[in-house]
C-alpha cells in the first residue's frame, strides 16, 4: 500500500500540529473563562437537580476521536449516573462547530418537559434546537438531527417529546460566525446557557 502524493504532505507537514497546540490552548482558555461565567450566573438562580448532585462538579475533557476529528469540551454543571443525566455541555468539534447544550434524562424528566412547555415563549425563537436522534450523544445539525424550537412548533414539540425519556437542547454556532473570530464566545455561552435555564429552574 502507498501513500498518495497529498499524503505525503500531510506527513511532512509540521506547521499543522503547531497551529492545532495553540489552538487546542486557546480551546481551553475559552472553556475556563466560559466556566467562570456559568458559575457566576448559576449562583443566581434555584436549579431543579437530582439528588446528590453538586454545584461544584465540572469537567474539562480533550480528545480526537469524534466521528474522526478532535474534540474538547466542559461539562458545568455536571451530573451523570447510568439513570440520570443533567449537564451543560459546550463543546467544540473541529471541523464542525462549536455547541452549548442542555443534556437531561432521569428522576425530573417530566418536569423538565412541563417547564419547556410551560414556559415555551422563553425558550422558542432564540436559535434553541430540539435534538432528534435516539441518542444523547449525537452532534451534528441539521434536516434529521435538530429541530429548532420556534413559537408555531409547540405541538411539533411536544409529538417529539412525548414519550422520550430523555431529551437534549443545543445551539449551534460555525465556526467562522463573528461571535468566535471577535472572541466573544463567553458572551453567546452565557446567551445559550439563559435561554435554556428555564427548562430547569424551580
Amino acid at each position: 500500500m502507498t501513500f498518495t502524493p497529498q499524503e505525503i504532505q500531510r506527513l511532512t507537514d509540521t506547521s499543522f500540529f503547531l497551529n492545532k497546540a495553540t489552538i487546542t490552548t486557546k480551546i481551553r482558555q475559552q472553556l475556563e473563562q466560559l466556566h467562570e461565567v456559568y458559575q457566576q450566573e448559576l449562583c443566581q438562580h434555584s436549579l431543579l437537580v437530582p439528588d446528590q448532585f453538586s454545584s461544584e462538579a465540572f469537567q474539562f475533557v480533550k480528545g480526537e476521536q469524534l466521528e474522526h476529528f478532535p474534540y474538547q469540551y466542559l461539562d458545568y454543571p455536571r451530573f451523570y449516573t447510568r439513570e440520570t443525566k443533567f449537564a451543560f455541555r459546550t463543546l467544540f468539534w473541529w471541523g464542525h462547530h462549536l455547541i452549548f447544550s442542555l443534556i437531561l434524562e432521569g428522576v425530573h424528566i417530566r418536569r423538565y418537559k412541563e417547564n419547556l412547555f410551560n414556559r415555551f415563549s422563553e425558550i422558542a425563537d432564540r436559535h434553541v434546537c430540539l435534538c432528534l436522534d435516539n441518542s444523547l450523544w449525537e452532534w451534528k445539525q441539521g434536516p434529521g438531527y435538530t429541530f429548532e424550537i420556534t413559537r408555531e412548533r409547540k405541538p411539533e414539540v411536544a409529538a417529539v417529546l412525548a414519550n422520550r425519556p430523555f431529551f437534549k437542547l443545543a445551539m449551534f454556532i460555525p465556526f467562522d460566525d463573528s461571535v468566535i473570530t471577535s472572541g466573544n464566545v463567553d458572551t453567546k455561552g452565557l446567551e445559550a446557557l439563559r435561554s435554556m435555564l428555564p427548562v430547569i429552574t424551580q
